[in-house]
Formats: structure tokens, C-alpha cells, sequence
């Protein structure tokens, strides 16, 4: 009976790190100590305010409820209004070198994400 019980908590215990391990982390989780989540991937969720794109290349202003975050891809760029989920790499004190000056505002330097794929909610 106490191995039915240990075995029934232990597939618990997995099935909640799966199901939160799945779920975006809030941008303000990330703004609030990006020491935690430089360079490492996480995921994020919110609609696109600004989007700016080049040649398949650009970044985009998410928001979610908790604030908002800068990403930058090189697999295109959702549009303006769009709800997506985000996946990729935290960058702190990022800096585009010339390139700052062609791109909107708080994207040259600062918190951004590096996107390594994005999908449409």
C-alpha cells in the first residue's frame, strides 16, 4: 500500500513540473531579476505592440499584463496586434553597435530576447 502511495505522489510531482515547465513565465517575472533568466531560454506570452522588420529580420515590442519586453528575430516578426508565444534567450546590457541607430528606441540597448521561435495563440 505505502509503494502505491509513493508511486502515486512521485507521477503527481512529475506531472506539475511538466505542466509548469510548459507555461510562459510574466514579462515582469523576467523584468523584475533578469539575473535569473540571462542567457537562458525561457517562454513568454502577450500581444505584439510594435513590430518593426527588414528583410526577415526585425524585433517586436511584446506586452503582457505585467509589463512589456523587446524581442529580436531573425525568422520574421509577427504584426502589429497579434497574441503569440514567444520562445528564446534573455540578453541583458544588449547592444547593436550601428545597427541601434536604424531600430526603434530601447531595442539597441538593455533587456532583450533573442527569439529562437514564436507561434500565433
Amino acid at each position: 500500500m505505502i509503494h502505491r502511495v509513493r508511486q502515486a505522489a512521485l507521477a503527481l510531482g512529475l506531472a506539475a513540473l511538466v505542466v509548469v515547465s510548459g507555461c510562459a513565465t510574466s514579462i515582469n517575472n523576467v523584468l523584475a531579476d533578469p539575473s535569473r533568466y540571462r542567457n537562458r531560454e525561457v517562454k513568454v506570452a502577450g500581444r505584439v505592440e510594435d513590430s518593426y522588420s527588414v528583410a526577415g529580420r526585425g524585433a517586436y515590442r511584446l506586452q503582457d499584463r505585467s509589463g512589456q519586453l523587446w524581442v529580436l528575430s531573425d525568422r520574421g516578426v509577427p504584426r502589429t496586434g497579434a497574441r503569440v508565444t514567444v520562445k528564446g534567450t534573455i540578453r541583458d546590457a544588449f547592444n547593436l553597435g550601428i545597427l541601434a541607430k536604424q531600430l526603434p528606441p530601447g531595442v539597441a540597448s538593455g533587456l532583450v530576447m533573442i527569439e529562437t521561435s514564436h507561434s500565433a495563440q
